[in-house]
């Protein structure tokens, strides 16, 4: 009899213990995290998430391998559905999604099915600052020109290279005629080089001093403005979008737009993670800041980085919830403006 209470005791305490759940220090051991990027191969996103995935693993505990899952339809929309209804949500699955998703279900994306409030933000790799190019020998050469003159500029529908010129045309009076279609700026920077566009609207400038210094170098492109909440201290004279706006209400919309600038490359998990395993991938992410090899890493890719904790990305989700409701139909209203 004594001997059949130890075993059923033994039993029940076995039981207990493959019930009760892993510590976040445990949870990853021989687990595999999966970051989904909501862009095309090979472009920023996709450079980032693989810069991130080669350094980051050895600051979670458990080191967690990682692999790279790329879903870019809808410019990130089913990257952010995927993750708020699709995905576990016990911290095995990640995204590196596209910064218009801030605004996607404000400005009536087509087949949003997530709410940013309810994901969890894990950080942002890099904010950017959005530069307006123009060719050496384009008819405009500098920002003034660009409220009297047309400037042809490529277009990637749905996101910053056609969505800023559209912005501005409708917010500050510039003359962009946007040239739609193309896949990415890389294929709008070879349209520049061919002379099949004139310029592009908005430039991510840390991508574009990496990815084409001779541009800046040999003076082939012109910087005619920049577009971001704060002026880029590597821009001195470059005058900002902001400093057109006509009035307040377009002046706050234009600010609505720009908070992606400061959330440009956001990583996001679904809603409902343990608060500790979200803990710890924020942790991870901060860690990279102080890791030369990291740093080394994105030199060499030609990236450039900038962390931000999920913190302050919640303070910016916040921020575009308060925003007044006209200056958030100015902005809608430019964003669709043809």
């Amino acid at each position: 009899m004594r001997r059949l209470f130890r075993s059923t005791l033994a039993a029940a305490l076995s039981l207990a213990a493959a019930c009760t759940p892993a510590s976040a220090a445990d949870f990853y051991a021989g687990k595999q995290i999966t970051l989904i990027v909501g862009a095309y191969s090979g472009g920023g996103y996709d450079m980032l998430a693989r810069l991130m995935t080669r350094h980051i693993g050895k600051y979670i505990p458990g080191n967690p391998g990682f692999v790279v899952q790329i879903m870019p339809a809808g410019n990130s929309v089913a990257a952010m559905n995927h993750l708020a209804n699709v995905a576990p949500r016990d911290g095995t699955v990640i995204g590196l999604v596209q910064r218009g998703m801030l605004h996607a279900k404000m400005n009536n994306s087509m087949g949003v099915q997530f709410d940013i409030a309810k994901l969890n933000w894990i950080g942002n790799l890099n904010r950017e600052t959005g530069a307006t190019l123009a060719w050496a020998d384009a008819p405009v050469q500098k920002a003034s020109e660009l409220f009297e003159k047309e400037l042809i500029v490529g277009g990637q529908t749905g996101v910053d290279p056609e969505i800023t010129p559209r912005i501005y045309n409708a917010l500050i009076g510039t003359k962009f005629r946007i040239i739609s279609g193309y896949p990415g700026t890389p294929a709008i920077g070879l349209a520049m080089e061919k002379g099949e566009v004139e310029g592009i609207g908005d430039w991510s400038w840390s991508s574009l001093k990496l990815q084409r210094p001779e541009w800046l170098r040999d003076k082939k492109v012109n910087v005619l403005m920049q577009g971001a909440l704060e002026n880029d201290p590597e821009l001195p004279g470059v005058p900002n979008a902001l400093d057109y706006a006509k009035d307040p209400v377009s002046r706050k919309a234009l600010e609505l737009y720009f908070t992606q600038k400061t959330v440009a490359r956001p990583l996001v998990a679904p809603p409902d993670v343990p608060a500790d395993r979200l803990a710890i991938l924020r942790k991870a992410l901060m860690a990279l800041g102080d890791d030369k090899d990291f740093m080394e890493d994105a030199q060499r890719s030609r990236l450039d980085v900038a962390l931000l904790p999920g913190e302050a990305v919640e303070k910016v989700i916040s921020m575009i919830a308060t925003t007044p409701p006209e200056a958030v139909a100015r902005m809608v209203g430019a964003m669709a403006a043809p």
